[in-house]
């Protein structure tokens, strides 16, 4: 192609076919068009986090080049800025390569910091981080919900009392900045050259029957019990230096699996089973709420059964149009 390579992406919900489409479309161009995939899933940049993640495999990592995936310790943080960053720096590469930059995951937080920027808001601060936390220990969190409607009352107003997370990064925010965090959510920086941006062609893999996701997400949960999930966590657990209130810890099925494990009682595995679904199910449904306020994309019925070769024609006529210079 002469023109510059566009980036193309494809997002959509756990568990609706985005992995097999992307494979499927890397085979189809592999005689013309080399492709490398940009992984866009904040769970897949852990290690030692496979089966609850539903980590590519093996041979599917080494059919097609992938990137930003097992590039953290559980141990770790990894943001929105910081995958932008190396999203950036990656998309350079691989078209410097004269290869097919390919945006494959369902982290929407990091799909539209990536297509619209991010807030330009203090990064993290370990002392005042630490602070907090010991003044939940003592006081709980609803009392620091208390303190957070004080300095920031449109941000506590959105925000459960038990919101340990987004509470506590809202009160450090305030604390380093001396604004509150809804300030910098109407200030935010450019994070992609708007040429990227304009090149960027979103796919979108959504269910017209959510019945269906349901039902794949059902097996697929059971699959990873039957691959040895829990003794995944068990493992991680075992390490001594993790908790639950890591990002890493946080991710849906690890949460509730690490729950199940905790001292005490026997280990459930029905009622982990349910909560894990319930939990990956409403996930699901966040997901689909971000898509669909993305009004660019391009959507495609994962339900029906040639919904992968449509994915693959719909990206194949928009890299036409590109090499015969269409918008």
């Amino acid at each position: 192609m002469n023109t510059p390579l566009p980036i193309i992406a494809i997002a959509g919900p756990t568990a609706s076919g985005k992995t097999a489409g992307a494979l499927a479309l890397a085979a189809v161009l592999a005689p013309r068009l080399p492709v490398e995939i940009i992984s866009v899933d904040s769970a897949l940049v852990y290690r030692g986090m496979d089966i609850g993640t539903a980590k590519p495999t093996r041979a599917e990592l080494a059919a097609v080049p992938h990137h930003l995936i097992d590039i953290r310790d559980p141990l770790q943080a990894y943001s929105a800025a910081e995958f932008v960053q190396d999203a950036e720096r990656l998309i350079a590469e691989i078209r410097a390569r004269g290869a097919l930059p390919l945006l494959v995951g369902g982290t929407m937080l990091y799909f539209k910091a990536l297509f619209d920027g991010i807030d330009d808001m203090p990064p993290a601060d370990p002392a005042v981080r630490a602070r907090l936390e010991a003044q939940a220990f003592d006081q709980g969190w609803p009392a620091l919900h208390a303190e957070l409607a004080r300095v920031d009352p449109a941000t506590a107003a959105r925000l459960a009392p038990a919101d340990s997370q987004r509470i506590q990064r809202a009160l450090e925010v305030w604390h380093v900045s001396g604004q509150p965090i809804s300030h910098f959510h109407t200030t935010k920086k450019r994070a992609t050259s708007a040429d990227s941006i304009s090149a960027t062609a979103l796919f979108s893999l959504e269910p017209e029957d959510r019945a269906w996701l349901h039902e794949r997400i059902a097996r697929r949960f059971d699959a990873m019990l039957a691959e040895g999930f829990v003794d995944e966590v068990r493992q991680l657990r075992a390490r001594g230096d993790l908790h639950p209130d890591l990002p890493s810890m946080r991710c849906v099925g690890y949460r509730q699996a690490w729950e199940a494990l905790g001292p005490g009682a026997p280990l459930d595995l029905a009622g982990l089973r349910e909560r894990g679904i319930a939990a990956t199910r409403q996930l699901a449904k966040r997901q689909i709420t971000w898509l669909r306020s993305m009004p660019h994309r391009h959507t495609i019925a994962c339900d029906q059964p040639d919904a992968t070769a449509r994915l693959v024609q719909a990206v194949l006529h928009r890299l036409e149009r590109t090499e015969h210079g269409a918008p």
